[in-house]
């Protein structure tokens, strides 16, 4: 896959440094944000919607431009650095403080599995009438093989499925817009913008501040820092504008679309198109794939990362095939007893962790040692 066009067509682009420096970081990024930020569209609804047409576009705009300065200085602060697992980006950012990291991030990791967990078995049976066991085992397989296959194989995998996405969301932008475009003009013309808008956006960045942490492994092949700079930006575009396509189509249901349970189902029954449903479940299945694989591949690097520093060699195939197994198989076990109420009552507080080591401890102690390194 390394060499030559062996791996197909996308292989061939990948390739290219362009694509590995510019494109591939925000493909990862995307993938690992979507089944949770945009899949169903309530979170649209909860961070964005709720202040109105304007005030929830406002408010994506500060999304937007939170992450593509979060990205580029973690960006820069992985290549200067050489920090391509999370163990090595927090011990060179806060120190001892890693550990207090790695703790939040296990158990934001259980938290997603276990929605994850729960929810790919459930998509494959409402959609197709398979039981979920077989959803849930179609999963665990899909995790097992991808981090078994490692790095290369994953950043293929996740670019491919990222340009499936973007066709979806970009047909369901289409069907929206034509049959309901009168509406969302005319929503949008409201020019509606509620209170706390600021907010939303503010939350809504640094609730998925973490996805950095999975788009390490990525990052060697910047050379520069404008090159840092310039994938940061492209990362938090790629990322943020799959929701942007979703928001637009969202305002035409405007105000209903506040109390639909799960929006994209409501908004695709209305558009009437037959084939969309399925194939956005499919979608959301595949991205959910991409979000165990994500997380779990973090893992694998941190653990291979520490093995090399150890011992001088790092993790075999066999092993991160066995680490993802066992983590998808973690997810499953939390989806059923029913933990994930409890883990995700105190996400808040989590959340509040990433912040601080991460949104601010990037801002102050991350800009000083980059200005110190550069000296």
């Amino acid at each position: 896959m390394e060499s030559g066009n062996k791996g197909g067509p996308l292989s061939f682009f990948m390739n290219y440094g362009w694509y590995k420096k510019y494109l591939l970081p925000g493909f990862i990024a995307q993938s690992v944000l979507v089944a949770g930020g945009y899949g169903t569209g309530r979170e649209l609804v909860e961070y964005f919607g709720q202040y109105g047409p304007t005030g929830g576009l406002m408010g994506m705009g500060l999304t937007f431009v939170l992450w593509a300065a979060l990205f580029a200085l973690s960006f820069e602060f992985a290549r200067v650095f050489k920090a391509y697992d999370y163990r090595t980006f927090f011990e060179k950012l806060i120190g001892p403080g890693w550990v207090i990291y790695e703790i939040a991030f296990i158990v934001l990791l259980c938290l997603i599995m276990g929605v994850v967990g729960a929810a790919s078995g459930s998509i494959l049976r409402d959609s197709f009438g398979l039981p979920p066991m077989m959803g849930s085992a179609i999963f665990l397989v899909f995790v097992a093989y991808l981090t078994y296959s490692g790095s290369k194989t994953i950043e293929v995998a996740l670019s491919w499925w990222s340009y499936v996405l973007y066709a979806v969301f970009a047909v369901f932008l289409y069907f929206g817009y034509t049959h309901f475009g009168d509406a969302i003009s005319a929503n949008f013309a409201a020019d509606t913008v509620k209170p706390g808008w600021q907010m939303g956006g503010f939350k809504y960045a640094f609730y998925n501040i973490a996805v950095t942490s999975t788009v390490l492994f990525s990052l060697n092949y910047l050379e520069s820092r404008k090159e840092a700079i310039l994938s940061g930006i492209m990362a938090a575009l790629i990322s943020i504008l799959p929701g942007v396509f979703f928001y637009v189509v969202m305002v035409g249901f405007y105000p209903d679309v506040l109390s639909m349970e799960i929006p994209s189902n409501g908004i695709i029954a209305q558009l009437g198109v037959k084939f969309l449903l399925p194939a956005w479940l499919i979608v959301l299945f595949g991205t959910m794939i991409e979000t165990g694989v994500g997380f779990f591949h973090s893992i694998n690097e941190r653990i291979n990362s520490t093995l090399i520093r150890k011992r001088g060699t790092g993790m075999s195939n066999l092993a991160r095939g066995a680490v993802g197994a066992f983590l998808a198989l973690m997810g499953l076990v939390i989806s059923n007893f029913g933990l994930i109420g409890l883990i995700a009552q105190g996400y808040g507080t989590i959340s509040w962790v990433f912040f601080i080591l991460q949104g601010v401890g990037m801002f102050t102690i991350g800009l000083y040692k980059l200005s110190k390194a550069e000296k």
